[in-house]
């Protein structure tokens, strides 16, 4: 019979650093495990075809060096339009969200191949573009938003992060019906160790001893509060700096630290030395084979979303956080998919935006309390099993076969593969 067919559409794609890649490279290969042709339309330094070794075939386009204006994610868009025009025809297409409104392409090109069309919404473009402080003239963006709704009104499915991105879509009077809501999940790099091994002793109580001493080189015993990713524009860092700020002096043994790199992080630096902040510490980006340990040796994890946000992203450093059993202090709006995670399964705490105060008393109290420490530890990695990226994978994969018919439903051999 033949195999179930479809194509992914994203600027971003391994070795390019960046979330929706790794998450798009790892469903890619979800998929062709579980019986599918999959193409993956993205861009690199060059332009090329080829299969990798999972039987992921890759088509990349050619594009000049990352530029954070309008006209390079004009033209990226362009060329990856114009690259799908002359693609075999598959029954599935996903559109993704880098550049924005890659669901409109999504849609000329399912029209194209005959094929459906269900959009991947990591953002919500271009409502995000405000946030972001992208200005756009009223009339570019009211067009912009026409075309983001008709797009969208014609996919069979809109696959969304959270559930606030789901209302967002049914405020914009998106029909429910069209929308399903498929959790993002944690590097899967971050799974090499057993459930046996996570819990014992080292790994509970500060990670692997030898390496933090290596990574940090201090052998001085420190309580680690971790910010790993980006620090855009929709990731405030005021309330953090606040708190870094109040826990200076009287608490030396707490230390921040922020994992990455580009203008966020430099902004960050240039506070820390107008302060004279003694406990912020950067560290750059980290290769795979070492990020559980990394991870690992913080002691909590901070994420931060700025509050007209919600609904529009979903931060997925927050399943890193629960991967490594870490508890998570959000710093946003209570009604996000990440307060919603952390109110459900009890992995951490909640603090608004703006409340610095409110944040370092947070971060005392899981300094000096070892049992709500542990407590949160211990729910966050029976939440990690829970939220495996196999779960997402799973239903990625049967939505998929609904879609395009129940003549290729046996292609849902993932389920069975991984329970063999």
């Amino acid at each position: 019979m033949q195999k179930p067919s479809v194509l992914f559409i994203n600027r971003v794609y391994p070795p390019l650093h960046g979330a929706t890649g790794r998450m798009l490279f790892d469903l890619s290969g979800a998929f062709a495990k579980a019986g599918w042709h999959v193409t993956v339309l993205t861009t690199g330094a060059e332009a090329k075809k080829y299969m990798d070794e999972r039987g992921v075939n890759i088509c990349t386009v050619k594009t000049p060096e990352e530029q954070k204006t309008v006209l390079f994610y004009m033209l990226v868009w362009l060329k990856l339009f114009w690259a799908a025009l002359f693609l075999k025809k598959h029954q599935l297409v996903v559109s993704k969200t880098d550049p924005p409104l890659l669901m409109v392409l999504g849609h000329i090109i399912s029209k194209k191949m005959g094929a459906a069309h269900v959009h991947w919404s990591q953002d919500v473009y271009p409502d995000l573009f405000p946030v972001l402080r992208v200005g756009l003239p009223k009339l570019l963006f009211r067009f912009m938003k026409k075309l983001q709704i008709h797009a969208l009104m014609q996919c069979e499915r809109i696959v969304v992060i959270g559930r606030c991105m789901a209302r967002h879509m049914i405020t914009d009077k998106i029909p429910a019906r069209k929308i399903t809501v498929i959790p993002n999940w944690h590097n899967p790099c971050l799974d090499a160790r057993s459930i046996k091994a996570r819990q014992d002793a080292d790994s509970v109580f500060g990670g692997n001893s030898q390496f933090k001493k290596t990574l940090f080189n201090d052998d001085t015993p420190k309580f680690r509060v971790f910010y790993a990713g980006n620090l855009g524009w929709a990731h405030p860092i005021q309330t953090i700096l606040g708190a870094a700020y109040y826990l200076n002096e009287d608490y030396p043994e707490i230390e921040f630290v922020f994992i990455g790199d580009g203008a966020g992080h430099e902004r960050l630096a240039r506070e820390r030395s107008r302060l004279g902040l003694q406990n912020i510490r950067f560290l750059p980006y980290q290769p795979e084979e070492n990020l559980r340990d990394v991870l690992e040796s913080g002691d909590i994890h901070l994420v931060s979303l700025r509050d007209n946000a919600c609904g529009l992203m979903v931060p997925c450093k927050a399943y890193s956080a629960m991967a490594v059993a870490r508890p998570l202090i959000f710093l946003g709006p209570e009604h996000s998919e990440i307060a919603r995670l952390i109110q459900d399964f009890k992995i951490g705490q909640v603090v608004p935006q703006g409340q610095a105060r409110q944040l370092a008393k947070t971060i005392r109290h899981y300094r000096q309390n070892g049992e709500a420490w542990y407590d949160a530890h211990n729910a966050a990695a029976k939440t990690a099993i829970y939220m495996r990226p196999e779960e997402s994978y799973t239903a990625w994969i049967e939505r998929a076969a609904e879609i395009i018919g129940d003549q290729f439903s046996d292609s849902n051999v993932y389920r069975n593969k991984k329970a063999a």
